[in-house]
Order: structure tokens, then C-alpha cells, then sequence
């Protein structure tokens, strides 16, 4: 009885010193643990998101990959997995489990080794949420009390919620969705047991259990989960032995990308981390919708790509990218292997040149596949010698290739083709005529080659892309588009030049007295000079800052008529809407809303809208920059516009000019005159007549200074496009050839210029655009007249035969005199120098 006694007070003094110990420990800590009150609201870390306009995830951006679920979201056997192996007795204990404390302990006592953890789920959530991963022994108190708080707050539905979109999975991936995702590509509904099992068993080693590091490790966690799981008989023994005999299937999964768009998505992402920060754009789950047009964008980026390929074929072959060997031939697995390090370059794939034969090659993909490359699809490939010389056209596959080279090779859509990655650069953007959204943009060939985007970033000269705002403000200064311009030489120079600037028409050819609409459409040079003297210098650069070019980037001469100006692509297409909308500039913007992790908009897109008025004789905004509410003298029809936008935009040009040089910009494609008659002449843009076959398109060539930009621009019923095409290096220019891709001689040789060079991706795209579309017809708006005049001379005529045609006139300044019998030239423009007009 004594030894008794002294046993009790011995076991009640250690109780007493157990207690003491835990509420000095639990003092001790206070003061550093946190207030998990936060975990109430907590703000799960998710990727940065951005989307098209129709919902296809285009890019994510953020150190963790997680896909919040709510709890009835998780399927239940993925939950009994977790319960089964993490935490058997989790709706059983208050945060911190006795028994398996008193178990773990046992083990170590009788082993000498840890070989069972004590850590209760919500342990786990207080460590992921609060702690460090640091193993010391103030760690493991302060996680207990964490959990005993978290025990009083949370209901353990909560607590295993958090848990489950909170645990570390590898890869990268932060919680049971995102783990789907990477590991099987697939939603966490969808998962077999087997895969969920594989999910549960990562918690206790995401590195090391890694089905894609480390897959017999993570095979046999996989089935001690199953165990687990039979044991406490949350599966059957069929079940199990079912689970068992599945393979491992797991592999890496990157993002859904839905659509490939990266040029947008980097300008969302830097919008984002400029307006949010970079710490909360990339942490709070916010999903970007763009302007973009899923269907659209697909169709300029393959547009692009094809008329960069017939570019860069057109002068031809540069050469093998490598030699894999010289010798003896290694054996194909040692060949696929090499082939495998190369990066694809959009279409373009490595292959490896196994024989030559004939005309005919047999190549080896980095799939193991052997392949054959027919002469179709080698015998465009001249060697390249410069941008200006080709080497001659080639008879046999030997001239090209050597056996033991590495190559490009693609599918063109009807072959196999010998290709290369090119080298001259590219860009386009389409917006909406009405809101100026953006549709389509493709800042470059290859975002993995060069992230540069030239839409916005790549300020090059315009061209004869300049000449339609010219002649707009021509037309607003008493011009019509049967006002003749001498197409003769300049003789007096621009002496704020410094030199003797004369410019000539390219060709060198001049045609004496022509229409303003001819001039526009064959972008005759010095029509537009003489256009721009009578209007002024000043008055040339107030148009073109109307149109939203800077002024900066306008230079004071004239050369400005020309095209001197370095703008961007998205400048241009912003200033072509102007006469696609009726004219109004409307502002471009690119992102249509945004919300938060739970679906709700914090910003929206507030676009200017073209609101036409009623009064088709509204005069254009005194103040083209000016956006905002409707002045009193605004009509009902762009007040009732301002009530459903909120915003609307300036008319900086009549609806009238705007019609007018719409007319003449589809003359650059469809030309004019009776060829029957002999007088039928061509639009520098006639290819596009010949390939998209419909009316209601109007477009403008572009070339600057010795080819160094090129440039199509130009609009249908829904759309506004641009098309750039050039060097990144500003100095070299894109040449000539003197054959065809197919090593025939035809119309596509000489001088590259915007029609051969940048028209034709315009014009693959809007054909492909416009199918389906039905065709519109032109309805001059109100202010508008059509007369009989004289091709000649621009006056009225009686006469109805290949020397006359319609052509429409603002009301008042259709000609008023018929042409007399003798012929005259009394609509020739007077306002220049005499030596401008007749020498």
C-alpha cells in the first residue's frame, strides 16, 4: 500500500507537471500564433487566367496550378482515400488524435524508427495555412494548438474542404482539381479509384512518390491507399483487387489551352499585373475575357504563317539546320533520339534525311516515322544566295539535300514539304468596325522564336497605306473622286527636305490629268503629293492626328504623303475602321470583362460606339479626341446610342467622305474601265478581286522606300484588317525574285511589294472570313448624288458608252458642266504651281 501511494502522487505529480507544462508551452507560444479566424475568408492561391471571347482558355499564369472545388464537388471515394491513409479517425477526434499519437509512439519505442506519423488532417491544414515545414519541437506545439483553434472555429466538413484544395500534390499542383489535371488531363469527377488512390498516397512525399519522376514508388503508395482503404471497408475486396490490376497512366498535363494566342495573352497578363500588382494578379483566381474571336484568330494566325512560308520560299533555300552525320549511319533509335531534343517550330517539324533518289527524299521524323518528300514538295527550294538573287531552279532532290542532314519539313495541306523557319517577320490585327474590339492579333511568326509584338510595339513606315487619310482630307477641302491631279514629275522640290526631294510613281510611268479615284486606286505618287499641297502641310498633319496617329511620329514635309510616318499596326487598323464604321473613331481595347475566382465581374469593357446619327449632315467633331457624354446639339439616335453605352465616339469625317473613299478603296481591288473597250485598268490590290470574288471589300497596298515594309489594309462588312510584313532589322530589305515558288516565272516576280507581299495573308483571310457571309450592297447614305461623267475629264456627260460612268458626288459638288465637244480640261486642279501641272 505504500508503494501504492507513492505511485499515485507520483502519477498525479507528472500529470500535474504534464498539465503545467502544456499551459506554460501553450502561454509560451500565444503571442506568435495566428488568428485563424482568417481561415473563415480565406482567399485560396489560383493562376491567373485568360480567356477568348467565346470561353477558350487561351493562357494561365502563376506559380501553382490549383482548381478550387467545393466539398460536394470532390468525389466521396477521394475523400475515403484521404480519410483511409492521412486520417482514419478525422470526424472522431478534436484536431489532435490520442490515439494515434499513443500508436506512433508505440512503434517508435519498439522499432527505434518514425514509420508512422501522428499528424491529423487538420494538423496538416494548420502547417500548410500558419507554419513552416521546419521539423522542431516549438513547430509541432504551435501546430497543435493551431489545430485545437481551428478545431473550435471550422466544422470538419470545412476543415477537410481546405484540406483538400490546400495540400501540396506536385508538379506544381495545389489541390485534388489541379492534381486531375496534371497528372490524367482530366476534371476530378472523372477519375477511376485507381487514379484517385494515386492522388491520395502524394501528401506524404510529393517528390518522391511522383508518378511521372518516380512511378514505381508512386505504384506502390497507390496500392498501400487501396489497402487502406479495404481495411477500413470504404471499397470492397472486388474493388480492390480491380484497382490493383490497373496500369499507371499518369503523365504530365500541361494547362487546357484551348486556343494557342500568346501575343494577346502577354498583353492581358502585363494589364493585369499593372493594374493589380503582380502578387495578387497572379494569386487571386482572376479570369480575363479578351475580345478575341476563337475562330478568327485561328484563321490569321494560319494565314500569317502560310504567307510568311511563300515569302520566305519565293527566295529561296538557305540550307540544312544541321548535319546529324557524315559517316556511317547510326541506327534510327540513335537518329530519333537527336531529333527529339529539336523544339518544333509551329508547323515546322525535324526530320532527318535518310536517302536521295530522283527527285524524291525518305526522311525520319522525331516520332520514328519514315517519311517521303516528293518533288512537290522540294522543288520550290532554289538556293538562296541573297535577298535579291536565287540560285537556278533545281532538277533533282540531290541539288537540295544530302543524306545525314537535319531539315524542317511540314504538312502544307496537300503534301509533305521541305521548309525552313523564316526569317522575315509578320503581323496582323482585326478589330470591330463598330467598338473597335479586338478580334484577331498575331504579333509575330512565333511567340517562342520572339516575343516582340509588332502590332503594338513595331513602329514602321506606313507606305501608300497613308494615302486614303490624305485624300480624305483632299476631299473635305472641295475635292471629288472625278477631280483630275496631274500625273506628271514633280519639278519643284520640297526644300524643307534639305536636299532636292522629288518623288517618282512606281513605276516610273505618268499618265498626265487622272481621277482622284484612279490615283487612289493605283496609288500613284505624286497625285498624292499634289493632292497634299493642296490641302497644307498643317492641315495634312491635323487630318492625320484625327485619325489617332501621333504627331510626333508625323514628319513636317513632304514625304509625308508618301507614307514617311513610322506607325504600329494596331494605329493603322484603328485608322482604317474610320472609314469601315462610316467615320467615327472608335477606341481599340482588348479585354471585354474580368471577374474573380467566383464568377463575379469586377470590370467590364466600355467601348466607344459608332452611334450614326440621324442627320446624315452632322458636321465632324470639333474636337476628334473628345469622348464622352452627347452635347445638346446631339440628335435622338445617338442620345438613345449614349443611353445603351454609356460612351460614344467622335465623328471625325462625314459619313459622306467616308463612303466616298470606301468607294474608291474598293476600286484598288476591283479596278475600273471596259476591258472590252480597251480602257479597263487595274487596282494595285487586283489579287484580291481574283481570290475573294465579292464586292463590298475595300483595301490599300502599301510599300515604303526600298521594300522594307509592306503593308495591306482594308475592311468587309464586320471586320477591319491589317497585315504588316518586313524585317525586324530595319535596314534590310525584302528584295525580289525572279521565280515563283514552283520555279516557273509569272506575275508574282520582280520588287516584293504590299500587294505580292503582305496582300496575299490579307487576302486568305478575309476570303476564309467572309464564307458563309452574305455579300452586301453599298447604300450611299443621305448627302450622296450619282452622275454620268466623262472619264476624261470628269464632267458631265449625255454619252452612255465605255468613255462614261456613274460616279457618286457629295450633294453640291457634283460637276455642273457637260463636257463640249472638244475635248477640255477644265476639272484639272488649278491650286498648284503652274510647273506642277503641265511639266
Amino acid at each position: 500500500m505504500k508503494w501504492l501511494k507513492r505511485i499515485v502522487i507520483a502519477l498525479f505529480s507528472l500529470a500535474l507537471l504534464g498539465v503545467g507544462a502544456i499551459v506554460a508551452a501553450y502561454f509560451y507560444v500565444l503571442p506568435d500564433l495566428p488568428d485563424v479566424s482568417t481561415l473563415k475568408n480565406v482567399q485560396l492561391q489560383t493562376p491567373l487566367r485568360i480567356y477568348s471571347s467565346d470561353g477558350k482558355l487561351i493562357s494561365q499564369f502563376g506559380e501553382k496550378r490549383r482548381i478550387p472545388l467545393k466539398l460536394e464537388e470532390v468525389p466521396k471515394p477521394l475523400l475515403q482515400a484521404f480519410l483511409a491513409t492521412e486520417d482514419a479517425r478525422f470526424y472522431e477526434h478534436g484536431g489532435i488524435d490520442p490515439v494515434g499519437v499513443m500508436r506512433a509512439a508505440t512503434v517508435m519505442l519498439t522499432t527505434g524508427e518514425k514509420k508512422q506519423g501522428a499528424s491529423t488532417i487538420t494538423m496538416q491544414v494548420a502547417r500548410n495555412f500558419f507554419l513552416t515545414r521546419d521539423k522542431t519541437i516549438i513547430r509541432k506545439v504551435k501546430e497543435i494548438f493551431i489545430s485545437y483553434h481551428i478545431e473550435q472555429l471550422l466544422t470538419k466538413d470545412e476543415i477537410l474542404e481546405l484540406y483538400v484544395n490546400r495540400i501540396y500534390l506536385g508538379q506544381r499542383a495545389y489541390g485534388v482539381g489541379a492534381a486531375a489535371q496534371v497528372y490524367f488531363g482530366k476534371n476530378v469527377q472523372d477519375l477511376t479509384l485507381s487514379e484517385m488512390s494515386m492522388i491520395a498516397g502524394l501528401p506524404k512525399a510529393p517528390s518522391t512518390l511522383n508518378p511521372i519522376t518516380s512511378p514505381s514508388r508512386a505504384l506502390a503508395r497507390r496500392n498501400v491507399v487501396l489497402m487502406r482503404m479495404n481495411e477500413v471497408g470504404y471499397i470492397s475486396k472486388a474493388e480492390y483487387q480491380a484497382a490493383l490490376q490497373e496500369p499507371l497512366v499518369a503523365k504530365y498535363h500541361g494547362a487546357e489551352i484551348d486556343l494557342y494566342a500568346p501575343y494577346i495573352s502577354e498583353m492581358a497578363r502585363d494589364y493585369m499585373v499593372q493594374k493589380y500588382g503582380e502578387e495578387e494578379a497572379y494569386t487571386n483566381g482572376y479570369n480575363v475575357y479578351t475580345t478575341i474571336s476563337s475562330d478568327l484568330q485561328l484563321l490569321a494566325q494560319q494565314a500569317l504563317r502560310n504567307n510568311v512560308y511563300a515569302y520566305d520560299e519565293r527566295h529561296g533555300y538557305r540550307g540544312p539546320a544541321a548535319a546529324l552525320w557524315t559517316g556511317a549511319k547510326p541506327d534510327n533509335a540513335q537518329i530519333q533520339a537527336e531529333l527529339a531534343k529539336v523544339t518544333p517550330v509551329q508547323e515546322l517539324q525535324p526530320a532527318a534525311v535518310l536517302s536521295v533518289e530522283g527527285q524524291q527524299a525518305s526522311v525520319l521524323t522525331a516520332k520514328g516515322e519514315t517519311k517521303v518528300i516528293k518533288w512537290d514538295g522540294l522543288k520550290w527550294a532554289r538556293k538562296f544566295i541573297n535577298d535579291k538573287r536565287q540560285g537556278a531552279v533545281p532538277k533533282s532532290a540531290s541539288e537540295i539535300l544530302t543524306v545525314g542532314e537535319r531539315i524542317w519539313i511540314r504538312d502544307n495541306g496537300q503534301h509533305l514539304q521541305l521548309s525552313q523557319v523564316p526569317e522575315v517577320a509578320s503581323a496582323t490585327v482585326s478589330l470591330d468596325p463598330e467598338n473597335g474590339a479586338i478580334r484577331t492579333l498575331v504579333g509575330g511568326y512565333s511567340f517562342s522564336q520572339s516575343q516582340y509584338n509588332r502590332v503594338t510595339q513595331a513602329k514602321r513606315q506606313l507606305g501608300s497605306n497613308i494615302k486614303p487619310f490624305i485624300y480624305a482630307a483632299a476631299l473635305e477641302k472641295g475635292f471629288t473622286l472625278a477631280t483630275l491631279i496631274n500625273n506628271a514629275p514633280i519639278n519643284k522640290p520640297d526644300i524643307s527636305q534639305g536636299t532636292a526631294w522629288r518623288p517618282k510613281n512606281s513605276p516610273d510611268i505618268y499618265g498626265g490629268p487622272t481621277r482622284l479615284r484612279v490615283g487612289l486606286a493605283q496609288s500613284i505618287n505624286v497625285m498624292s503629293v499634289r493632292a497634299m499641297r493642296h490641302i497644307g502641310l498643317d492641315a495634312a498633319i491635323a487630318e492625320l492626328t484625327k485619325f489617332g496617329f501621333d504627331p510626333n511620329d508625323l514628319p513636317r514635309n513632304e514625304s509625308l504623303a508618301l507614307g514617311s510616318p513610322s506607325v504600329t499596326p494596331l494605329q493603322v487598323a484603328t485608322a482604317f475602321n474610320v472609314f469601315a464604321n462610316g467615320g467615327f473613331l472608335v477606341e481599340p481595347f482588348y479585354i471585354e470583362r474580368v471577374e474573380d475566382s467566383f464568377g463575379n465581374v469586377i470590370e467590364k469593357a466600355n467601348p466607344t460606339l459608332a452611334c450614326k446619327s440621324n442627320n446624315s449632315h452632322v458636321q465632324p467633331s470639333s474636337d476628334p479626341m473628345s469622348f464622352g457624354e452627347p452635347t445638346a446639339q446631339t440628335d435622338a439616335a445617338v442620345a438613345h446610342c449614349f443611353e445603351q453605352t454609356g460612351r460614344y465616339a467622335p465623328q471625325i469625317i462625314s459619313e459622306q467622305t467616308a463612303f466616298l473613299i470606301t468607294e474608291a478603296l474598293k476600286s484598288v481591288i476591283w479596278g475600273g474601265g471596259d476591258w472590252s473597250k480597251g480602257t479597263g485598268w487595274q487596282g494595285t490590290a487586283w489579287r484580291a478581286a481574283q481570290l475573294i470574288k465579292r464586292h463590298d471589300i475595300a483595301g490599300k497596298t502599301g510599300t515604303t522606300n526600298e521594300s522594307r515594309d509592306t503593308w495591306f489594309s482594308g475592311f468587309g462588312p464586320t471586320l477591319t484588317s491589317t497585315f504588316w510584313v518586313g524585317f525586324d532589322d530595319h535596314g534590310r530589305q525584302l528584295g525580289r525574285t525572279a521565280w515563283n515558288a514552283n520555279g516557273e516565272k509569272d506575275q508574282i516576280t520582280g520588287t516584293e511589294a504590299g500587294a505580292k507581299t503582305a496582300g496575299p495573308g490579307w487576302n486568305e483571310f478575309m476570303n476564309n472570313v467572309l464564307k458563309g457571309v452574305p455579300e452586301t450592297t453599298a447604300i450611299p447614305p443621305e448627302g450622296i448624288v450619282s452622275v454620268r461623267i466623262d472619264l476624261a475629264t470628269g464632267k458631265l456627260t449625255r454619252k452612255t458608252d465605255y468613255t462614261s460612268a456613274f460616279e457618286y458626288f457629295i450633294s453640291g459638288t457634283e460637276p455642273k458642266e457637260y463636257i463640249s465637244e472638244t475635248q477640255d480640261e477644265n476639272n484639272l486642279f488649278i491650286d498648284a504651281p503652274a510647273d506642277d501641272l503641265f511639266q
